[in-house]
């Protein structure tokens, strides 16, 4: 089973004594591609550090929601142009921690949405609690590649999403027993899905408590596979494809060492 890791944060401190071991280990045991998402200056420098080092390893940039106040457009505008970073995020919008002032989460969200699709990039979008507010801000910017990850809304939330053309993607906490997102996972058509970890949080129910990783990622595609009433091999077939698509993965693997690309400046 080959697997697309859409959605993971390898960069942090969580893997300093093994992080290279991993990663290897990760190639290694069936994981195709890796997207290592920045959510400050911060991490998505040291993403781009670690795309710069792994072949199939790609990195994001951009600032979440919790981040908002920290925001420069500039550090984006500078680390968008590699040919390394293949989305903007993740940003969006997070009413339930309330970590910035939601005028300025909203700001910086806009900011963001404005930077994609000046660089012809996806959009990779943090919701909680906030979901029709983010679904108006990126309709009326008419955004056309998103991806809502670790998706959390209802059927009327998810059907607006899959309406837009835009893709959901499902972490293992689809696999707790208090998850209610069964049926988002029935509605969902495999064409606009994909599928992560974000490690190192959200742990699959079988490993809650300890670090999560790209290694668990199958735990993801085996419960779709199981309430779609598939294969987990076809659920993570079409996930990959949708993924190296949504993603534009290069078809030539070299990556090249300047950090200019032909995107717009």
């Amino acid at each position: 089973m080959k697997l697309f890791e859409t959605h993971a944060h390898l960069d942090l401190p969580d893997y300093n004594n093994d992080r290279d071991v991993l990663i290897n280990k990760c190639f290694a045991g069936g994981i195709e591609y890796i997207i290592n998402i920045g959510f400050n200056k911060e991490t998505s420098l040291s993403s781009l550090e670690l795309a710069r080092k792994y072949l199939h390893l790609f990195a994001t940039v951009g600032y979440h929601p919790h981040e908002a106040t920290e925001f420069d457009a500039e550090v984006i505008k500078r680390l968008a142009r590699d040919s390394n970073v293949l989305a903007i995020g993740e940003t969006g919008l997070d009413f339930f921690r309330n970590l910035a002032p939601f005028p300025v989460q909203r700001e910086v969200f806009f900011n963001q949405i404005r930077l994609a699709l000046e660089y012809d990039l996806p959009l990779v979008v943090h919701d909680r609690n906030a979901h029709q507010e983010c679904y108006r801000m990126m309709k009326k910017e008419n955004v056309k590649h998103a991806v809502l990850h670790c998706f959390s809304g209802d059927l009327v939330f998810a059907r607006q999403v899959l309406d837009e053309g835009w893709m959901i993607s499902f972490t293992a906490s689809i696999t707790y027993p208090n998850s209610i997102l069964d049926d988002v996972i029935r509605i969902t058509p495999l064409e606009q899905m994909m599928v992560e970890t974000d490690c190192p949080y959200l742990s699959p129910q079988s490993h809650r408590g300890k670090r999560n990783s790209p290694l668990l990622l199958h735990h993801v595609v085996e419960k779709i596979a199981q309430v779609k009433e598939m294969t987990p091999n076809d659920v993570a077939e079409k996930t990959f494809d949708n993924a190296y698509r949504f993603f534009r993965i290069p078809p030539d693997p070299v990556k090249r060492k300047s950090t200019k690309s032909g995107r717009k400046k």
